[in-house]
């Protein structure tokens, strides 16, 4: 009987080594090859950061770094909720094919990690793309917890996400339109490039947004106020930063004014990302 390959799945915070856990730490040194999806010479800083963590956390170690290609994904936008769910789960089982074939040409033993960026558990594809490579050869896989984007962007406004004693709603930006009501409390929104909070002005002017990009990077950008009076700047700053940097990743917050509890607002937290 084949010996599981050990697979570790971790979560490595937003960009910067001080968002690593001690857990993560231990994680790190337990592996001999670290595979990263190359997505192409835009994201390459994406790849940079997980070099730099690496050296950070295992100087002098034997560790490899292999970067695979990421398959074709195709356009998301254009795509109604059927053929995006199958656009989905065809580059998943690429990616998964290719995994494979990697992770079989090791050496007996070799551990292999995958560094996630944020947290796995929020709309990252890593754990189901494992799970899939598990379908093809024996894995035993453990996972390892990360700081998440949302949590590093209350800490840099300093506020409070959840009202008190409110529910947690978690949905995507392809749905937020539809979903949105201040009834739900706080509402967290994934994979939101588009900036479709724009769209909630006419309902809402008054929200108040906490806007965040690159996260615990050097180049962090901040923004908050009335959704009203600043969704124009950060739409028109998002797009500087993508054609400057290649890529980018941001994270922000509606808050809802709440009718006769100023200390307990409803909150929408929104992060737009493109790795699912």
């Amino acid at each position: 009987m084949t010996t599981p390959r050990e697979v570790r799945v971790i979560g490595i915070g937003t960009g910067s080594p001080t968002h690593v856990t001690g857990q993560a730490i231990a994680a790190l040194r337990e592996c001999d090859v670290f595979l990263v999806a190359d997505k192409g010479e835009a994201k390459d800083e994406l790849v940079a950061v997980r070099r730099l963590i690496c050296a950070e956390f295992l100087e002098g170690g034997t560790y490899r770094i292999v970067t695979v290609t990421d398959p074709e994904r195709g356009p998301d936008a254009e795509r109604d909720k059927a053929a995006y769910r199958t656009g989905v789960d065809a580059w998943h089982a690429a990616r998964a094919d290719r995994y494979a074939e990697i992770i079989e040409s090791l050496s007996p033993g070799e551990t292999v990690g995958f560094l996630v960026w944020g947290d796995p558990a929020f709309y990252d594809s890593t754990i189901r793309i494992v799970d899939a490579v598990a379908r093809r050869l024996p894995l035993r896989t453990q996972v390892v917890a990360g700081l998440s984007a949302i949590q590093v962007l209350a800490a840099e406004h300093g506020i409070v996400l959840n009202g008190i004693g409110q529910p947690v709603h978690i949905t995507t930006g392809r749905r937020l339109l539809d979903e949105w009501s201040p009834r739900l409390g706080t509402v967290v929104v994934m994979l939101d490039g588009a900036l479709k909070c724009r769209e909630l002005v006419e309902r809402a002017p008054d929200l108040t947004i906490h806007w965040g990009a690159y996260l615990g990077l050097p180049q962090q950008v901040l923004r908050a106020g009335r959704l009203a009076d600043v969704i124009e700047d950060i739409v028109a700053v998002r797009a500087q930063l993508r054609e400057q940097h290649g890529w980018v990743m941001d994270t922000y917050a509606l808050t809802a004014p709440s009718p006769g509890d100023a200390e307990n607002p409803s909150v929408a937290v929104l992060v737009g990302d493109d790795r699912e």
